[in-house]
């Protein structure tokens, strides 16, 4: 019901439109983050201009968006209250270097082996955050300095300009595809409030974003280790839950679009921009979930469409803060609901009682401590989780069933073929010389997880040509036979039955 745009194809007009109505999304969520961390309006909104700009540009991943997010915000608010806004533009720049370094050091692979109910808790997990998140929007400052729920007619007007604007993104497609519905949504409830004189709250109502363009100031921090000592931790945690996000939100619209993104590429890219966005006075960023998926739910797929957002933002801020502080709050609740409704995994609950329950445990773990903490805490959390059962349980078990097919002699795998498995898997195959001419190796049931899994086949390939023997594999994936260098000739090749999965390699990375 609430299924996301899955198309592969980019397509100019799709890209602006879909652009410009990431652009609008992203005013009311850089100013808010900005008041999370405790800076100026405009230092949130340069962000997710620069941000946002640049790792569209050269970035790993087309068709994501970036910007100042709510993840990094919550770890700047100390440090700005303790030490100043000139220590945060050197933490981002510090922590942008970081982040390069993870992208040289090829660690973006390692996002591959996340284990899939650690997916799913994270998308479920931020979706109940995006939503709490505009919660805020339906709450007031009383005269005593209180914040208070709107009551009577406010909270009619905000329900129902709301429920306007996700029923125009629900139905509209329906009838047409020639605009994104977002666009069209958010267009149609400022009009309505506009013309119809109704008093609710507006963009203006929240900060103004009118600026100027942001420009070069080195941060004003001594250079010595004591500040080193200071923003080296803040740098650390930063870099870290920006490239834990940002390679999250990768794979899941890797998911969505049945495409590759290149996650070491896009540590690099986002290191790039946060080191320039410090040095023009923004409080870095990574990759937005939700700005993501209005963004591929709009039909945006390629580096356009977040250039788009990025230089319409900008020109928000210089020459048209006035009509896009009128824009209704209400629309871009509205939006953000939609991306709730269209992020979380609804067949979660379907499949809860039907897969093992420690995947249903680490599922609901990661879900309940994204809620409570941060992104970055709950992978760290799942991953051992999941690492610990599997350990436990599996022991890195693999085993293979042998038959004959006439003159063939078969040998089925049975388990993952990974770092931790591959000298088992050799020690299946120990009696070479004594196999028939024509063997076939299966991995109908079995499935190559990392680089180390692909060594081994290879390896194994070499031993069977040296014995003389002709050895076929069956049933691996697209990505084993672009990877195999000795065995990739051995490879049969059958579209209908063959599996399609990732692997954790630096050479696709």
């Amino acid at each position: 019901m609430f299924d996301l745009v899955a198309s592969r194809t980019q397509n100019i007009k799709n890209d602006v439109l879909s652009g410009l109505t990431v652009a609008l999304a992203l005013v009311p969520e850089a100013v808010a983050f900005a008041f999370v961390a405790g800076v100026e309006p405009l230092v949130g909104l340069y962000a997710a201009f620069m941000v946002g700009l640049i790792t569209a540009a050269i970035g790993g991943r087309p068709g994501m968006i970036s910007g100042a997010t709510g993840a990094l915000a919550v770890v700047m608010v100390d440090l700005v209250a303790e030490h100043g806004v000139q220590y945060l533009f050197a933490t981002v720049v510090l922590m942008g270097i970081l982040q390069i370094g993870a992208g040289v050091l090829r660690l973006g692979k390692f996002i591959r082996i996340v284990p899939h109910p650690v997916m799913l808790g994270f998308v479920n997990g931020l979706a109940i955050v995006i939503f709490l998140a505009q919660l805020s929007q339906f709450k007031f400052i009383d005269e005593a300095g209180k914040e208070q729920w709107l009551q009577g007619d406010a909270m009619a007007i905000m329900g129902g300009l709301i429920a306007l604007t996700m029923a125009i993104i629900y139905f509209l497609p329906k009838l047409t595809k020639a605009v994104p519905a977002s666009l069209a949504a958010i267009l149609t409830v400022s009009l309505v409030v506009i013309f119809g004189g109704l008093d609710t709250k507006t963009v203006g109502d929240v900060a103004s974003i009118a600026g100027g363009l942001p420009t070069f100031a080195i941060p004003m921090v001594p250079f010595n280790f004591e500040t080193l000592v200071i923003i080296l931790p803040y740098a650390v945690i930063l870099a870290a839950i920006g490239l834990i996000e940002s390679l999250l939100t990768l794979s899941l619209i890797d998911e969505i679009t049945n495409t590759r993104g290149r996650g070491n590429k896009e540590c690099i890219g986002q290191g790039t921009a946060n080191i320039l966005t410090g040095f023009f006075g923004g409080m870095g960023g990574c990759a937005m979930i939700g700005q993501s998926m209005i963004n591929i739910n709009s039909g945006g797929r390629g580096r356009l469409s977040g250039i788009t957002g990025a230089l319409c933002l900008l020109a928000f801020i210089l020459f048209a803060s006035d009509l896009i502080e009128q824009i209704p709050v209400a629309a871009l609740v509205g939006v953000m609901f939609m991306v709730v409704l269209g992020t979380f995994e609804w067949s979660s609950f379907r499949i809860m009682g039907k897969i093992p329950k420690h995947d249903a445990f680490v599922l609901i773990l990661v879900s309940g401590v994204t809620v409570a903490t941060d992104l970055a805490v709950a992978v760290v959390v799942g991953v051992i989780v999941s690492a610990l059962v599997f350990a436990w349980d599996h022991a890195k078990h693999i085993r293979v069933v042998t038959s004959m097919e006439g003159e063939s002699k078969i040998y089925r795998l049975h388990g993952p073929i990974f770092f931790g498995s591959v000298n088992n898997f050799l020690e299946l195959f120990d009696d070479i010389a004594n196999d028939p001419n024509d063997v076939v190796i299966e991995f109908q049931y079995s499935r190559v997880a990392d680089h180390s899994g692909l060594e081994a086949i290879d390896t194994l390939a070499e031993r069977y040509i040296a014995a003389g023997k002709k050895l076929h594999l069956r049933h691996l994936s697209p990505e084993c036979r672009r990877l195999l260098r000795k065995a990739g000739s051995m490879v049969e090749v059958n579209v209908i039955e063959d599996p399609n999965y990732r692997v954790a390699s630096d050479r696709l990375a």
